[in-house]
């Protein structure tokens, strides 16, 4: 008569590693292509967030929507509230709701849960101007804007803040914060309706990225750590919020 052979509880315990050992191999693969996969999203959202921005500039005979969340009938309105609803009514009443009426389209899916806007539009574009050194004078009419296809528009800052992102001209240093999402890098949108990834090629840049939002706000944007010298991060950010390839200083070389 045929005997059915059982597993062993080692021939078990292999097996199982052997589970693990595939599992531990092919997670990180696949959280790749997971970020990668919300990387793809965010970029579309923020591709649509400057179509929009052109059809509001279209219908207002090429002036621009106001960039600055703390002002009224900015593109969107600044919340303070904790509610994801409530934070959702902020966009519904701003300038752009008009043109992009799909809220899921104002955050990036790699944001936490209750964000509404993680979106901001950068200072140069109609945004705030009274950071002393960090701002040429705002481009009010798209007919001004130099390069549409070099001018950062949009960017990933990673929530809704009071203001517009402000980061310096004519100095090396950073004043807002940046993001590291999708991979250590952040994406962002230009005028001519294109949108692209940024990857970080400095620890420093990460360093901010990680940084305490309060601490941040609270001291750190005023210390030595905001000042990058050859930060290549630093100078294309600097170089997309004006769309100028020459900055209003002359930039360290890269550091090794």
């Amino acid at each position: 008569m045929f005997r059915r052979r059982a597993f062993t509880l080692i021939e078990l315990l292999v097996v199982i590693a052997i589970i693990a050992l595939l599992m531990g191999i092919l997670m990180p693969a696949l959280n790749r292509v997971k970020e990668q996969g919300k990387r793809v999203v965010c970029l579309n959202n923020l591709k649509q967030m400057s179509i929009s921005w052109n059809l509001y500039a279209d219908d207002y005979d090429n002036k621009i929507v106001n960039g600055n969340t703390g002002t009224n009938r900015s593109w969107v309105s600044y919340s303070v509230s904790d509610t994801e609803r409530e934070n959702k009514e902020s966009i519904m009443n701003g300038a752009l709701y008009e043109y992009c009426p799909n809220t899921e389209l104002y955050k990036c899916p790699t944001g936490e849960r209750g964000e509404a806007v993680t979106y901001a539009i950068v200072d140069y574009m109609n945004g705030h101007s009274e950071i002393s050194g960090a701002t040429l004078a705002p481009v009010k009419n798209r007919s001004d804007i130099i390069n549409p296809s070099t001018q950062i528009v949009f960017l990933d800052e990673g929530r809704l803040s009071p203001s517009s992102w402000t980061i310096y001209y004519y100095e090396e240093r950073w004043w807002d914060q940046i993001t590291a999402r999708h991979g250590d890098g952040t994406n962002v949108a230009f005028a001519d309706n294109h949108s692209d990834y940024f990857k970080w090629s400095d620890p420093r840049t990460i360093e901010i990225a990680e940084t305490n939002y309060s601490t941040w706000q609270g001291s750190t944007r005023f210390s030595n750590e905001a000042t990058n010298p050859g930060n290549p991060d630093l100078h294309k950010m600097q170089r997309g919020a004006y769309g100028r390839h020459v900055l209003g200083y002359q930039p360290s070389p890269p550091q090794n």
